[in-house]
C-alpha cells in the first residue's frame, strides 16, 4: 500500500473523532473511537495483513 496514504487517513480519522468529541460528547467519541478500530482490523483482514485464525489459535495454547 501506498505510504503517502497515511498521514491523510491519520488526519481524516482524527477530524472524525474530534468532531465527535466535541459536538457528540464522550460517548460519540468512544462509539466512533470503537467504530474505527473495528474498521482498521477488519480492513487488515480483507487484505490479508491480519490472520484470525493464528490469532484465536495462538490465544488457546499455554505459554
Amino acid at each position: 500500500m501506498n505510504r503517502k496514504f497515511w498521514p491523510v487517513a491519520g488526519l481524516v480519522w482524527g477530524t472524525a473523532v474530534g468532531f465527535a468529541g466535541a459536538f457528540g460528547g464522550f460517548g460519540a467519541f468512544l462509539v466512533v473511537l470503537l467504530l474505527g478500530v473495528l474498521g482498521f482490523l477488519g480492513g487488515r483482514i480483507a487484505a490479508g495483513e491480519l490472520d484470525v485464525g493464528e490469532m484465536v489459535s495462538s490465544l488457546g495454547r499455554k505459554q
